[in-house]
């Protein structure tokens, strides 16, 4: 398969610690540093989140632009992908970082079970994450942890909500919402044909989940998302050393199927996204 493999690498998220990994990196300079490492193994993409520095997470969009610029110093051409997520914050409060114009945001288009809560994404704030990524020129990233966002999704993206040629990724492996399954990754892929056929789409899997959904992206055509937001584990008794460590995982993979890990220039080309300033 000649078609490059975006790799996007999460580097933190909103849950994990150090308590769980000390490798989380948590400081905006840890973030810079673990995110070099991993751009320098293959990440073409850096989905980001920020915290206090308590370890809470936070949607302070001064962190956020702190952390765009050590990551367009220190990793030059990379895609910065700032999440609007629901552990963040609350309300517009999720998108206050939006005007910094990010590459990409990420943006859940429907609420779904979490492990102890809803994550509750209502049709207005919906809209109005998505008309601010339209104003500020900013791809969205559709987090689609059900069948129905990818739906919704191409209906927002058909009465123009969205743009043209959303990125979709499938998250998999979150407690009471969708599980690592192959019919229904399967079923996924079919949908995208049918609905969005010009948008690409990646994966994610949670914990244990992350390598085998890595492996079916790369083997099927996608793209693929690996980091210790969503694993701190190499197997079951190892904790993994580094954002990087697992971003080398997935260029072994593409290796093992014969693809080219996508440059960031070519991720650029292939998402639609302006050139690195």
């Amino acid at each position: 398969m000649t078609k490059p493999c975006i790799i996007c690498v999460a580097i933190t998220g909103s849950v994990p610690t150090k308590a769980d990994n000390p490798a989380v990196p948590i400081t905006v300079p840890e973030q810079v540093e673990s995110t070099q490492a991993a751009f320098e193994a293959g990440a073409a993409i850096a989905h980001c989140h920020v915290r206090n520095d308590d370890q809470t997470p936070t949607s302070d969009p001064d962190r956020f632009a702190a952390l765009k610029e050590g990551l367009e110093k220190h990793c030059p051409g990379m895609i910065t992908q700032f999440s609007t997520g629901g552990r963040s914050g609350s309300g517009r409060e999720r998108g206050g970082m939006i005007p910094l114009r990010p590459d990409m945001c990420s943006l859940t288009v429907g609420s779904n079970n979490f492990p102890t809560r809803v994550y509750e994404n209502s049709p207005d704030l919906v809209d109005w994450l998505s008309s601010e990524m339209i104003a500020h020129e900013v791809k969205p990233e559709i987090e689609a942890f059900d069948l129905s966002h990818i739906h919704q999704a191409a209906k927002m993206q058909a009465d123009g909500r969205l743009a043209k040629d959303v990125y979709v990724q499938f998250v998999m492996g979150v407690k009471n919402a969708m599980p690592v399954d192959k019919e229904t990754f399967d079923f996924y892929i079919q949908t995208m044909k049918r609905l969005l056929p010009d948008s690409e789409w990646c994966a994610a899997g949670i914990g244990p989940g992350q390598i085998m959904l890595n492996e079916w992206c790369v083997a099927n055509g996608g793209h693929a998302r690996t980091g210790l937001e969503d694993n701190v584990k190499l197997d079951r008794t190892t904790l993994a050393p580094s954002n990087a460590a697992l971003v080398q995982r997935v260029v072994d993979l593409c290796e093992t199927y014969e693809r080219p890990v996508a440059t960031t220039a070519q991720a650029r080309e292939m998402l639609g996204l302006r050139a690195a300033a």
